[in-house]
């Protein structure tokens, strides 16, 4: 189906923001910027974490009324549009960032950060209208498979420009870093284009409302949240474990930075965590067919329990690459089923709203992580000790979506769906 291709490419387009910027080339160039400003090694690494927690707070903080707004006035893809469009643009201006320009960084990175989160709420929102059942997760986990393929890709071709600057014309390193800054921008906004043609604006549910009714209706939403018992207790253990995770993907390649690890084998592994993602996230799909997405994301946890306790013995570059490579297998799954896990249990004329509250859920909760791992580090002049220290994120998240009922939770939305029906003129 044309639509859910179109869709799908959308992970395609962003994830490269994610692997080349968040992931790969900015925290190091950030890092570089800070310690020219004459910050300490640890200092700068937390430096990072403190700027990445303010850009997931104040995600969170509007993810919910655009939501609201989005479903409200039925215009998903329109902010979507302008979403995508406006942190390509804020992406490719880093390339003019250089010397110990830190603040404009800081700046820079959170307005594209928060256009890159608020995008993908609304893209979300469009999943439960695209499929439903176990096609859910197979489509959830075929996005996630071509957002590794896409970010991959373009990370590969960064890397090269990195490595060897000389072959494609460029005076460095330096200058290649800023390049792959233009690429991002450039590739976000192109592969955008499939979705904004060929995937359909879901119906509003009633007549569109302004901004003060759309308010009014987010508040009686998180009034009733509670109506939906197992959607509201996985948000919470949503909240917990994803913590862990963004906060391991945004701070990999500073903790490596900081054990003397080189650029080029940082961007290495991450290229290594693309390629073992996109088949272990398309497994992961075909095994929730048969026992469920819950069971999935559960061994997931364990398994990023693992590579944050495995991060206290990191000494080489060799070491980073089985980390990244472990990060690869359950990466991808966990996502990938925790999007349709959440879709199958959301009323799909609220999508947008819901998906609003997921957002927020995931970025607020990754506010605490990058703190918990800036405090730790300039209180034990490491870092290793904070990356341990997320065990606890991934025990307690998992131990909360234990008690998840998704079958439940799909029944009450249905319901939601039913009553929403029958009250429309």
């Amino acid at each position: 189906m044309r639509a859910r291709r179109a869709w799908c490419l959308y992970d395609w387009a962003n994830s490269a923001f994610a692997t080349t910027v968040m992931a790969a080339m900015f925290p190091p160039f950030f890092r570089e910027l800070a310690v020219a400003a004459g910050r300490g090694e640890a200092d700068a690494t937390a430096l990072w974490g403190y700027v990445t927690a303010g850009s997931l707070l104040l995600t969170a903080l509007v993810s919910p009324p655009l939501g609201a707004l989005a479903d409200a006035r039925g215009d998903r893809k329109r902010r979507l549009a302008w979403l995508a469009g406006s942190g390509a643009v804020l992406t490719m201006a880093m390339a003019f960032l250089g010397g110990s320009q830190w603040q404009a960084a800081a700046l820079l990175f959170t307005g594209a950060s928060l256009a890159f989160s608020l995008s993908i709420v609304c893209y979300e929102a469009l999943l439960p209208h695209l499929a439903s059942g176990p096609e859910l997760d197979a489509l959830s986990a075929r996005a996630y498979g071509l957002g590794y393929a896409g970010g991959g890709l373009l990370l590969v071709l960064n890397l090269a420009w990195v490595l060897k600057p000389a072959w494609f014309g460029l005076d460095g390193a330096g200058q290649a870093v800023r390049l792959s800054f233009v690429s991002v921008g450039l590739w976000w906004a192109l592969f955008t284009l499939p979705l904004l043609r060929h995937v359909p604006e879901p119906p509003v549910s009633g007549a569109p409302v302004g901004i003060v009714a759309a308010f009014g209706r987010l508040r009686a939403t998180f009034g009733e949240i509670r109506r939906y018992r197992d959607l509201s207790l996985f948000l919470g253990a949503y909240w917990v474990y994803n913590d862990g995770i963004g906060t391991i993907v945004k701070m990999a390649t500073a903790f490596g930075a900081e054990q003397g690890i080189t650029l080029t084998h940082l961007i290495g592994a991450l290229v290594v965590t693309q390629a073992v993602g996109i088949p272990c996230s398309y497994g992961f799909a075909a095994v929730a067919r048969r026992v469920g997405a819950r069971p999935l994301v559960l061994g997931a946890l364990a398994g990023y329990t693992l590579v944050a306790v495995g991060a206290l013995f990191l000494r080489t570059a060799t070491h980073f690459y089985l980390l990244a490579a472990a990060v690869g297998v359950v990466q991808g799954g966990a996502q990938a089923l925790s999007r349709s896990l959440f879709a199958s249990m959301v009323p799909r004329h609220r999508a947008a709203e819901f998906f609003g509250f997921f957002g927020a859920s995931g970025r607020l909760a990754g506010v605490v992580g990058p703190l918990v791992f800036g405090l730790t580090a300039q209180a034990a002049g490491t870092s290793r000790v904070g990356v341990a220290s997320l065990v606890v994120f991934f025990v307690a998240g998992g131990w909360l979506l234990w008690r998840v009922d998704p079958a439940t939770g799909a029944a009450a939305a249905r319901r939601a769906e039913a009553e929403a029906a029958g009250a429309a003129p």
